[in-house]
């Protein structure tokens, strides 16, 4: 994330709200904001950490990174 008002960060931040809006938040009526933290944190550390792309693995999913990174005899065990 670089200075402030870019149009790439901000992109970055709306598609990430996006994803967050329609898998979590719009899914039912929240009744307070405690109730939804869990539900945030669960979704951002078990389904969007795990799909996004990162540039640190070579723009690979961590899945698909891992997949990559383990020898077919290690995978038949």
């Amino acid at each position: 994330m670089g200075r402030v008002g870019a149009c790439g960060d901000n992109a970055a931040m709306e598609s990430f709200f996006a994803l967050l809006q329609k898998d979590v938040l719009n899914t039912r009526r929240w009744a307070t904001r405690e109730d939804l933290r869990i539900p945030i944190v669960t979704w951002i550390e078990r389904t969007y950490h795990r799909r996004r792309r990162q540039d640190r693995l070579g723009r690979l999913t961590p899945i698909e990174y891992e997949t990559s990174m383990t020898t077919p005899a290690n995978q038949a065990a």
